[in-house]
């Protein structure tokens, strides 16, 4: 296994950082963190010292690293270890908590030093693929907060309820008329939750209860709509593409083909126009 290391911050998202690395020969010294350290096992497994025990952390495995809680880090054996992990600021992890529950119950603690999860993982995974290679900050803030949201429920000292969820409130029809008109727009959660007075975890699971998608996959069916309309009208796929809020061609057509099947490029000259 090749030694490497990148990090990658995302500003939108209160300068959270990624750290995507594989090792081998790294042996990191007892150190501390202001922030939390959340990671995922891709391959190999790591060996580590927290809490006043050795753990090892196997493929699909979560670590979980409180703020200045000391830890170090090893391979734990000859084959190395890749993962990938965010470090989040204790405020960002109390702002999820406080939106998720009314309860006060101070800055979450996790109980356990790795945790075998494998649904999170997955969706950890998929989180830190958006902080890589995607820019849209409404898919990027309502995974971030559902993914943490999913953490503190599952693995979080006391737990979190999320509060109850009424059906077809009159907000939500305001957002989703906002989003259909402002469907090629980067939006924020937090534009889209100072429209309704609403905070943006319960805007979003009370968006997903009502219209069956979170907001930011709604958007993206608004600007596949209207791809196909440009389509057929005869654009080209990058000004399609642009026109419709997808970052180019490319991005249009991960989306496209998981939407309708086949590739735009395919979509608009093989369409048969039938006549009765």
């Amino acid at each position: 296994m090749k030694e490497s290391a990148d990090y990658y911050y995302a500003h939108d998202l209160a300068g959270l950082s990624l750290l995507n690395a594989s090792y081998k020969q790294q042996n990191f010294s007892k150190h501390v963190h202001e922030e939390y350290c959340i990671g995922v096992i891709d391959q190999g497994a790591q060996r580590f010292f927290h809490n006043g025990a050795e753990h090892i952390a196997p493929q699909h495995g979560i670590i979980l690293v409180n703020p200045d809680q000391v830890h170090d880090g090893c391979a734990a054996n000859e084959s190395g270890w890749k993962y990938r992990a965010i470090y989040p600021m204790p405020e960002l992890i109390k702002n999820v908590q406080d939106q998720l529950s009314s309860k006060n119950t101070g800055t979450p603690m996790f109980n356990h030093s790795v945790v075998n999860d494998l649904l999170l993982a997955n969706q950890l995974r998929n989180f830190f693929q958006l902080l890589q290679f995607s820019d849209n900050t409404l898919a990027r803030e309502t995974t971030f907060m559902a993914v943490i949201s999913n953490l503190l429920q599952r693995h979080a000292g006391e737990g979190c309820q999320p509060h109850t969820l009424p059906q077809c409130v009159p907000s939500i029809k305001r957002v989703k008329e906002y989003l259909d008109s402002h469907f090629a727009d980067n939006i924020s959660i937090k534009t889209l939750a100072s429209l309704v007075n609403l905070n943006p975890y319960y805007l979003t699971r009370l968006f997903q209860k009502n219209i069956g998608l979170p907001p930011h996959a709604y958007q993206i069916q608004r600007r596949l709509l209207h791809a196909k309309k440009m389509l057929l009208a005869g654009n080209t796929l990058l000004d399609t593409a642009l026109t419709c809020g997808f970052s180019d061609q490319s991005h249009l057509n991960q989306h496209f083909k998981k939407w309708l099947g086949i590739p735009p490029g395919k979509f608009q000259p093989n369409m048969t126009i039938i006549r009765s």
